[in-house]
């Protein structure tokens, strides 16, 4: 353990009495002496107020409500990031890795990094590993692989996201492009290793998601594979529906149900996405001129690729089972749709709507848990905002006898109503969308009453949750 970590985990415990009078909402000193309590952190990834509302009007229509619409309390988190200095400037669009570093540890960081510090480099404790540190139980669920940024930056510690697996630690590339490394944190240099391998050897009670690949690879300095460190650490493997429903109750569970990332649930008519709008060449001549040929209108469908793959609610009920069995103490469990942010990054509007359906799907489960165990506090949030904008199906401007029509890609879809909506993505000219800056939204159920105020900066839901459960 680094200097810092033990530090700040020691501040942390002493601090506990003290960030409970600072928090605004923060409980008083004796909440510590319930004997079960529970946190379950819900994460959309790249879930803003456009992700939302597309789904909204798809999934429940235009004056319809998801289940998050129906929670009591509503509150927004301003996220923050900083250059990958001791003293960083703001940086004003961020990451996965630095948010959900924020969300874990209550520190601001910047991109690509696991709860460590900028600059520095210094491993942060997380809310889970205090959680476990203090006797309560603690797990991750994802869509994603599990050693992506959201779920990684709860359980490991790394300078830079994408050292997934030990083949990936001193050096990665991609297309013969070097994307970077972290070769301090290898293993055979004395670091803590990979993301899977910090994985297989953390005293999580619960890990569900995808990413076998990268527990297929031989763990550094060993003669088996991270996934045989895994087994070897008490973990007990499944890969199939069956197997989760089925698995012995005792024990920890290690569930890789993809060799990455899930396949999501809806995909575009025939596999499209967003499109660009198709000038004459008159109007390429100028832009007054000639016409424009905006995408066809298309449907969502469900994707084949889905098929066998387990929900992120079904994930939820057996983490939550698990995690709550014969446990006095409570526990704190983080849950994330991940790829609301993946398909939205290749313009895929389908593909996010039926993510948003995922994790309110998997709300719905954290509420009926906390109905039965009313000491639960359930917050739901987003890292960061992503591409896609809701624009106007026909132009305000239409009435102007002139071609208006959007520089970006354009997916127009049916929805079950009989409207058309439009979605644009504009952030870039690469072959992927950027993340956006905005504040994200914040929702609690009745627990969160007197804790979560109306605005919070994002390492504010940290302090919360570690309020909540006394650490």
């Amino acid at each position: 353990m680094k200097p810092l970590y033990r530090a700040l985990f020691v501040a942390c415990l002493l601090s506990s009495s003290h960030a409970q009078s600072q928090v605004p909402g923060s409980l008083s000193g004796n909440q510590s002496a319930d004997p079960s309590r529970n946190v379950i952190l819900i994460i959309g990834d790249g879930m803003d107020e456009q992700q939302l509302t597309i789904a909204r009007n798809y999934l429940r229509g235009a004056a319809g409500r998801l289940t998050l619409d129906k929670l009591p309390l509503r509150s927004v988190a301003q996220v923050l990031t900083i250059e990958d200095r001791v003293e960083g400037k703001p940086v004003y669009v961020a990451d996965s890795a630095n948010t959900a570093t924020s969300l874990a540890t209550g520190v601001v960081t910047s991109r690509g990094r696991l709860a460590t510090t900028a600059g520095s480099d210094e491993d942060i404790p997380t809310i889970a590993e205090l959680a476990l540190r203090a006797g309560y139980r603690a797990g991750v669920v994802t869509t994603a692989s599990v050693t992506d940024a959201t779920p990684a930056a709860f359980a490991a510690h790394l300078s830079y996201r994408l050292c997934e697996n030990p083949t990936l630690v001193d050096r990665i590339e991609y297309n013969g492009i070097h994307l970077g490394g972290c070769p301090q944190d290898a293993r055979q240099r004395g670091g803590p290793g990979s993301v899977a391998e910090q994985l297989a050897d953390s005293k999580l009670h619960v890990i569900l998601g995808g990413g076998r690949k990268h527990f297929a690879v031989t763990a550094a300095g060993q003669q088996q594979t991270v996934l045989q460190q895994a087994a070897a650490s008490g973990f007990q493997l499944v890969t199939t529906p069956e197997q989760l429903a089925t698995a012995r109750p005792e024990g920890r569970l290690l569930g890789l149900f993809a060799q990455g990332t899930l396949p999501v649930r809806l995909q575009g008519e025939n596999g499209r996405e967003a499109e660009q709008p198709d000038p004459s060449l008159l109007n390429r001549v100028h832009g007054y001129l000639g016409d424009v040929a905006l995408p066809a209108a298309m449907s969502c469908e469900p994707n084949p690729g889905n098929v066998g793959i387990p929900t992120l609610r079904q994930m939820t009920d057996i983490a939550l089972a698990r995690l709550s069995a014969d446990n006095p103490r409570g526990f704190f469990l983080m849950v994330e749709s991940a790829s609301i942010d993946k398909q939205s990054h290749e313009r895929k509007p389908c593909g996010s709507i039926g993510e948003v359906e995922q994790l309110d799907e998997a709300l719905e489960s954290a509420l009926n848990f906390a109905r039965k165990h009313p000491n639960t506090l359930i917050l739901v949030t987003a890292d960061h905002s992503q591409a896609a904008q809701l624009i106007p199906h026909v132009s305000l401007y239409a009435s102007y006898p002139i071609p208006i029509y959007t520089p970006g890609y354009l997916a127009r879809i049916t929805t079950p109503e009989g409207s058309v909506m439009d979605i644009n993505y504009a952030t870039t000219t690469f072959m992927m969308e950027e993340h956006t800056g905005a504040a994200v939204p914040l929702y609690a159920n009745a627990a969160g009453r007197g804790k979560v105020p109306s605005y919070v900066t994002q390492p504010e839901i940290f302090h919360i949750m570690r309020a909540y459960l006394g650490l």
